[in-house]
């Protein structure tokens, strides 16, 4: 992979791609030479809504005039209304909610919800699954260990293998505080897990007085043409953990759960400062209100088909995932099909799978844009990769 010009003070921790952004607009981005590039990758599924958005862009302005931060110790009318309009689009029964900055964080304190709660200390996670580089979330995360960094887990963890039904009902037991799952492993190239075993896995906590964690950083928010994985499956969480597009690209995550278990937390025992912010709250409730206003979870349903349907050409020989968390199995290595595409003027993810190109785009996309995908992906082919 080509490097970007980057800072001289920046760390330089993250490999880049040779291609600068000053400014957005929809779904396309633009250096200062004013070449434009159509983004399929959406900032790792952060750009819900795109670049420029009104509804958004003018929702975070007027809050930024009008109380730019206040921390919790304060209420918040504009925190309530978040509150209000993520409760109502998730899953019903996950009532409480308590905003964090990232997914990291939304991972890190379900967990200690979990471990808290029910007084336990085993964690059943999936195989390849990631959930984050915090302490808790990255001890859940497969194949951590070769950049954890803590001399060691704050738990014992169990890895399951995906979609293997019975390993799961073998490892959930009286010690499990919680099973923890992405419905669609994101990282993973878009992995969609089979629903049994997602049932597996709720039966396997009910049986043992477990708790069941959704992972839903990535595939909630509308991303999978439902509001959520527990709802696209009929899996009911315990706790559901999200953040990437719930304020539309303002850094937001949040941690849903039911009230049972958020009447069992005293003062105290949860805290964040940043977290709850005016701005990010008000960047939720834009957000939502669009998704639900612009029909956006019907225009992702309607393009994930056409992108199964026309897609699969040139390097692509088939297409897994859920809505617009969409994994592209190509057999050239995934990063020269990127690399090609980029080359097109579209940007597209890889994944820890190197044959697999993760697709995020805005929810706002459109059907020609789809059109210029597959074109681009015909005429790259397989010869000159």
């Amino acid at each position: 992979m080509s490097s970007g010009a980057r800072g001289a003070h920046l760390d330089e921790v993250y490999p880049t791609l040779p291609f600068k952004p000053v400014k957005g607009r929809g779904v396309w981005l633009e250096d200062e030479h004013g070449r434009k590039v159509l983004d399929f990758y959406g900032g790792h599924a952060v750009a819900a809504l795109g670049y420029g958005h009104p509804r958004l862009s003018e929702a975070i302005c007027r809050q930024a005039e009008t109380l730019h931060f206040q921390s919790n110790v304060l209420p918040l009318a504009v925190r309530d209304e978040a509150a209000e309009k993520l409760a109502a689009f998730a899953p019903s029964g996950l009532d409480r909610v308590f905003f964090v900055n990232s997914g990291a964080e939304a991972n890190e304190n379900a967990l200690r919800l979990a471990l808290t709660v029910t007084g336990r200390s085993k964690i059943v996670a999936v195989e390849h699954g990631f959930h984050g580089r915090t302490a808790a979330a990255g001890a859940a995360t497969w194949g951590a260990k070769k950049w954890y960094g803590f001399p060691r887990t704050p738990f014992d963890v169990v890895f399951v293998p995906r979609n293997d039904v019975a390993a799961m009902h073998a490892a959930v037991d009286d010690k499990t505080a919680a099973v923890i799952v992405e419905p669609v492993q994101g990282l993973a190239g878009a992995f969609d897990l089979a629903t049994d075993f997602l049932r597996a896995a709720r039966q396997a906590c009910d049986r043992n007085d477990a708790l069941l964690i959704l992972d839903e950083v990535q595939s909630g928010i509308g991303r999978l043409g439902a509001p959520f994985g527990a709802d696209l499956y009929r899996v009911q969480p315990d706790i559901l953990t999200t953040a990437k597009g719930v304020a539309g690209g303002f850094p937001c995550g949040a941690v849903l759960m039911t009230p049972t278990i958020a009447s069992q937390l005293s003062p105290g025992q949860l805290g964040t400062t940043f977290g709850g912010g005016p701005l990010a709250c008000a960047a939720v409730v834009a957000t939502i209100e669009t998704i639900e206003q612009e029909r956006l979870i019907d225009n992702v349903r309607e393009l994930s088909a056409l992108i199964r349907e026309t897609c699969v050409v040139g390097p692509v020989h088939g297409v897994q995932g859920q809505g617009f968390l969409l994994g592209l199995k190509t057999t050239p290595p995934a990063a020269k099909v990127r690399d090609a595409l980029l080359e097109r003027n579209i940007l597209v993810g890889t994944s820890t799978d190197p044959h697999v190109v993760r697709l995020l785009p805005p929810l706002i996309l459109e059907r020609q844009h789809v059109e210029l995908l597959a074109s681009a992906l015909e005429e790259i082919g397989n010869a000159a990769l």
